[in-house]
């Protein structure tokens, strides 16, 4: 007999859901997780892992085009086999759903593929008739794309899940929303062939990043091939025989314009329907669950984690939630999460990495409290790693209290710009003040070098500016 008596009962098996669950289990709670779906949630099967694997057929045919450059011989001929990628990817996927399936085996973790409802008093409802009681109820339900009324998706208007599985490369394609998600489209695409065009509402792609950095990838961008609209919108769309014709409004001018594929890829809201909240002092707002910084809600005994509590939407985030929200639990030392020490990374080409403050952001804070910043630079062009990879562009920059030497802002634009960042994340955790970036010892060569460099920089000691 199936047993419906738990510790804790986390609903959603994402990035968040399953690691409450192994956390607990580590604990020595009995763990309930319920999965209406694939385990790994969107992330791992229709986001994150499936993404970066499309993304590194995209960057092992771009070396292979350009082996002449290195010395290699024979390879500059190279095209893409969208099919073998595509099967790639969601090979990867598929392993990686498996372990988590393996984790939870391990763990002791009795896992329910069911929908699930909030019943009252430690209880949930289950699709498949069973009901579940639990003394801790977490919801990591996450999210799910923002629909766009003006492109209803289809067959020629794609969401991330058919922009992940194509049958063919579109001949052209607009990529509507110019974040980490579209941002990345638009790069997979157009190193496979497509003609991309990549549109956003505000003043410049990638529009949570420093100004500054945003501008470079605007560049890099556009370098490639992608056009790039911003200030711009999409207001209405029709099927052709041939594609999809859309009106755009681009600094106040109406056009319209005919692309084969469309990718919406213009945010997520929150997957907060059919819980069974309106019974519950659980709040709501603009789709996304009301916690406290130990991941509380209103109603006694149930917790909220990832993407469904609110931003910033990145998996790392709702992990370290998760066990943030156990630990809490078991009644073990618990911190909230400090927003500005969560890193985020674009893995477009090249990527955007960032940690705290933008300049501007740390400007005004600055403003505020009557402080002073420094801001330091350094290139990728001084880096000895960079050049002999031939992977010479970008930009490292680090923002800094004047007085105290607090790191406030770090920020990378540079093809391995994910790998680098964790480096100020381990610093800004730690409380590192310049001085103690300063006297680190970096390795020679290596990219890691121009995080010196920039902390340098930033006090006027740059030493191969």
């Amino acid at each position: 007999m199936t047993k419906t008596n738990f510790d804790l009962a986390v609903v959603g098996g994402g990035p968040g859901g399953y690691v409450a669950a192994i956390r607990a289990a580590q604990l020595g709670m009995s763990v309930a997780l319920v999965e209406r779906a694939e385990l790994g949630g969107i992330c791992l099967n229709w986001g994150c892992i499936p993404t970066k694997a499309l993304l590194h057929s995209a960057t092992v045919l771009r070396a292979c085009r350009e082996a002449a450059h290195y010395g290699v011989a024979g390879a500059g001929e190279a095209r893409p086999d969208l099919a073998a990628m595509v099967a790639r990817s969601r090979k990867v996927a598929g392993r990686l759903g498996q372990g988590v399936a393996h984790l939870m085996k391990k763990n002791g973790v009795t896992v329910f593929a069911a929908s699930a409802r909030l019943a009252g008093s430690g209880k949930l409802a289950l699709d498949n008739g069973a009901t579940l009681s639990a003394r801790h109820i977490i919801l990591a339900t996450g999210a799910r794309a923002r629909e766009l009324p003006a492109l209803p998706v289809g067959e020629r208007i794609w969401a991330y899940r058919q922009a992940l599985a194509p049958a063919e490369i579109p001949a052209s394609l607009l990529v509507v929303g110019a974040g980490a998600i579209g941002a990345e489209f638009a790069s997979f695409y157009r190193a496979v062939g497509a003609d991309v065009t990549l549109i956003d509402m505000t003043a410049d792609i990638l529009p949570q990043e420093d100004a500054e950095i945003s501008q470079l990838a605007r560049k890099a961008f556009e370098k490639q091939g992608i056009r790039v609209l911003t200030r711009c919108a999409v207001t209405a769309s029709s099927h052709t025989a041939t594609g999809v014709k859309v009106t755009l409004q681009h600094d106040g001018k109406p056009s319209d314009l005919e692309f084969d594929r469309v990718i919406v890829a213009a945010g997520i809201v929150g997957n907060v329907e059919n819980l069974g909240l309106e019974q519950t002092r659980v709040k709501v707002e603009k789709t996304h669950i009301v916690t406290d910084g130990l991941c509380r809600t209103g109603e006694a005994g149930v917790y909220a984690i990832g993407d469904v509590a609110g931003a910033p939407w990145l998996a790392h985030k709702a992990s370290h939630e998760a066990v943030v929200c156990v630990d809490a639990i078991a009644g073990l030392p618990a911190h909230p999460i400090d927003p500005l020490r969560i890193p985020a990374c674009t893995y477009s080409y090249p990527q955007v990495a960032s940690i705290g403050m933008t300049e501007s952001r740390a400007r005004e804070h600055a403003k505020q409290t009557g402080g002073e910043i420094r801001v330091g630079r350094f290139t990728f062009a001084g880096n000895g790693k960079a050049i002999a990879m031939g992977e010479d562009q970008g930009l490292v920059k680090t923002v800094f209290d004047a007085t105290s030497g607090e790191l406030l802002g770090a920020h990378i634009i540079h093809p391995e710009a994910s790998e680098l960042i964790t480096g100020y994340g381990v610093a800004a955790s730690l409380e590192a003040t310049e001085e103690d970036l300063m006297h680190t010892v970096f390795a020679h060569p290596t990219l890691s070098e121009t995080l010196h460099e920039s902390v340098l920089s930033a006090f006027g000691r740059a030493l191969h500016a």
